[in-house]
């Protein structure tokens, strides 16, 4: 069942049903201020940091599924009905969702009212815009009343969860004219509030979410909407909202519009009030400034006019013409969207992921730049230089870091061996793309201490000699706590529920053997010789070569099975991912990486590693990434095993690694089978 299409000329992924068999989202932002949104309106916002910055409230794997966003209730008789279905859920007469580059856009009607809502983030600004049209198209004049409604999160989301005993104590708003701002611990250690307010007066307010929704109400029916009145409650601890109340009336054919914002406002500390502390009165000269850049309709659109025109010109730099239509959409637009989408939030905040546990990957972020350095150079450039900042001075690093600190995250720490390469990876990426050598000059601090800094290339030697000074009982790199799967633990052994398959038992195993690194260092080695030659360290590409051609030797030997690279030794010197294990005999990652790296291309065990993919790991929906799946848990091998066959790690489809296949097939010939495995893991394929 299709549930939408691809809009080239306006670059939109339109959704003709809410109903989709899981929420389909977009991002808006893409600089500080960002906002998750589904095709049903559902989805939160956050400035900088989904963790620690949040100012609207999600419910990650509520029931009903995708029920809290930024609503807006229009209730016409005994009608209640929302522009994206959710959260009142009532059948609309016409429905489509405008997923687009940095906006999405809701056009519904009902009873031949219809409702057109867009919501993005301007350039430059630190707010969510959403623009509210609604035109009467029947020939009787229409009297209906609109409801906005959003829940604010107590900014820190894991305390805002889980610390009832302070949070149900702290809530604090202000309300003047049309404008809501949530307070929420400014009066301690914060300078920030939120704002929530609408471009006209209004007919009433809430801020209290038990007076909004009713005794043990809900969100599909809040009482407020239900009784058509607003209650003009002030919140005083508890949960925050924040809902504005508008009666309209639109003569037959008539459109009115109404432009809402939601912003984080900073202030100054010493601006923080108006008057004294203790009257408590909030310094509102930003805020307000801030909604007369969008107290108008032509003024909404002018910013979502320049957005637009932010996005076309960033996907110029790039383009395809082929015979490939479908090549042409996904390289032009939505690869590039989706790159800019991982600068911005490298996993680190989506509908799988909460946002509140890992930060931004070190290895995440690595990879990210191969996909948008020729998109924003100088930020690129910004962003190697604070990811290496949280390495250590031996050359490994965190695993990951928080966008708003940008130090190390100490939760899960380090012993991700496969970290330190990556930053070879990123910042070869970035030299070749820009010919700026002078990133190699930056002084560059160790754990964010810059008592600690060296340059730059300081780094990359660290980096490159930690695989060389942790090597295990064949030679091969010692894998840590994990290689780039993050759930293949080979120093773990957790037999206890509950314990952390990253950052239980050693990190640092002295007999656990990564083929996959191997691969890598081959790999990304060859860029770091280049990087030395520039420089004129003539020695170290020398013996960086010498090391990189030893470890060629040690993988031909060590780390092939016949047919196919090896995954790994653990920690018993015993094979994982050959023909000699009962499951997990063949793995993508070392098939991609080894071949990309060129390991054997003269010997021909590139040609057979590949042939032996298409063999055992191809799928019509794409490559798995291991076969057979482990059917029974492994306590040497941890997490992988942990899942049921076919899921994740254990034999699932990743979208990630199918791409190093493709590359790969491209070195040993193969082009038509390259073009294969990306159509099955492209969505425009679909």
């Amino acid at each position: 069942m299709k549930f939408g299409y691809f809009d080239d000329a306006n670059k939109e992924y339109v959704i003709t049903s809410p109903k989709t068999p899981l929420p389909w989202i977009n991002y808006l932002g893409s600089e500080n201020f960002f906002s998750l949104i589904s095709n049903t309106c559902g989805g939160y916002s956050f400035y900088k940091d989904a963790k620690l910055l949040r100012l609207t409230r999600y419910r990650y794997n509520n029931v009903p599924f995708d029920s809290n966003g930024h609503y807006y209730y229009i209730k016409e008789g005994d009608t209640i009905w929302n522009p994206g279905w959710m959260p009142a859920k009532t059948d609309l007469d016409a429905y489509e969702c405008h997923h687009g580059m940095g906006y999405s856009t809701f056009r519904s009607s009902k009873n031949d009212l219809q409702a057109e809502l867009t919501a993005f983030v301007p350039v430059g600004k630190n707010c969510e815009i959403n623009q509210l049209t609604l035109t009467n198209n029947s020939k009787e004049t229409k009297d209906f009343s609109v409801f906005s409604y959003v829940e604010f999160c107590l900014w820190n989301a894991m305390d805002d969860m889980t610390n009832f005993q302070r949070n149900f104590s702290t809530g604090e708003v202000e309300v003047h004219g049309s404008a809501i701002y949530h307070k929420t611990e400014y009066r301690e250690r914060r300078n920030h509030y939120a704002l929530y307010a609408v471009n006209a007066p209004v007919d009433g307010f809430d801020t209290d979410r038990d007076s909004f929704l009713g005794a043990y109400g809900e969100n599909s029916a809040p009482e407020v909407v239900v009784s058509d009145q607003s209650k003009n409650s002030i919140a005083s601890g508890w949960a925050p909202v924040g809902s504005h109340h508008l009666k309209v009336s639109l003569a037959p054919g008539e459109s009115k519009t109404f432009v809402f914002i939601l912003a984080y406002i900073e202030n100054p500390v010493e601006e923080k009030w108006i008057g004294r502390a203790e009257d408590g009165k909030i310094n509102r000269t930003r805020a307000e400034a801030l909604m007369k850049e969008f107290d108008t309709k032509e003024k909404s659109e002018a910013a979502l006019a320049e957005l637009k025109k932010y996005w076309d010109e960033l996907l110029s730099h790039f383009t395809v013409s082929s015979s490939e239509e479908k090549l042409d959409r996904m390289v032009n637009i939505w690869h590039q969207y989706q790159c800019m989408v991982t600068f911005n939030m490298s996993r680190s905040a989506s509908y799988f992921e909460s946002g509140i546990g890992r930060g931004m990957g070190f290895r995440d972020s690595c990879q990210d730049l191969l996909g948008f350095v020729h998109l924003i150079p100088d930020r690129a450039r910004e962003r190697i230089l604070d990811i290496a900042a949280t390495q250590f001075e031996d050359g490994s690093a965190y695993h990951q870091y928080q966008p708003l600190t940008k130090k190390g995250n100490s939760d899960i720490g380090s012993g991700f061996n496969d970290d330190p390469l990556w930053l070879i990876a990123g910042t070869a990426a970035y030299i070749k793309e820009t010919g700026d050598y002078t990133i190699l000059d930056e002084k560059t601090p160790y754990d964010s201490d810059p008592s600690k800094a060296t340059d730059f290339m300081e780094h990359l030697r660290r980096s490159f000699h930690y695989t060389i000074d942790h090597l295990g009982p064949h030679k091969l790199p010692l894998i840590g706590r994990a290689d780039w799967n993050d759930c293949l633990n080979l120093n773990c052994f957790s037999t206890e529920p509950g314990e952390s398959f990253q950052t239980f038992g050693p990190s640092e195993g002295p007999n656990a053997e990564s083929v996959f690194i191997a691969g890598m260092f081959v790999r990304y080695g060859k860029d770091y010789v280049e990087i030395c030659r520039h420089r004129g360290l003539e020695d170290e590409a020398k013996l960086a070569e010498d090391a990189i051609a030893e470890m060629e030797k040690t993988v031909l030997n060590a780390g092939w099975d016949g047919e196919w690279f090896l995954r790994a030794y653990d920690h018993y010197k015993n094979k994982i991912g050959s023909k000699e294990c009962e499951d997990g005999k063949i793995f993508i990652e070392p098939q991609g990486f080894c071949v990309m790296a060129e390991i054997g291309l003269k010997e021909g065990n590139c040609l057979k590693a590949m042939e032996s993919v298409e063999k055992y790991l191809d799928t019509k929906y794409g490559i798995v990434l291991l076969q057979p799946p482990y059917h029974r848990y492994h306590v040497e091998l941890g997490e992988i095993s942990s899942y049921p066959p076919g899921y994740k790690e254990n034999a699932g489809i990743f979208c990630h690694n199918n791409p190093w296949i493709s590359i790969a097939e491209t070195v040993v010939g193969r082009g038509n089978r390259a073009w294969q495995v990306y159509t099955r893991t492209c969505p425009a394929s679909y």
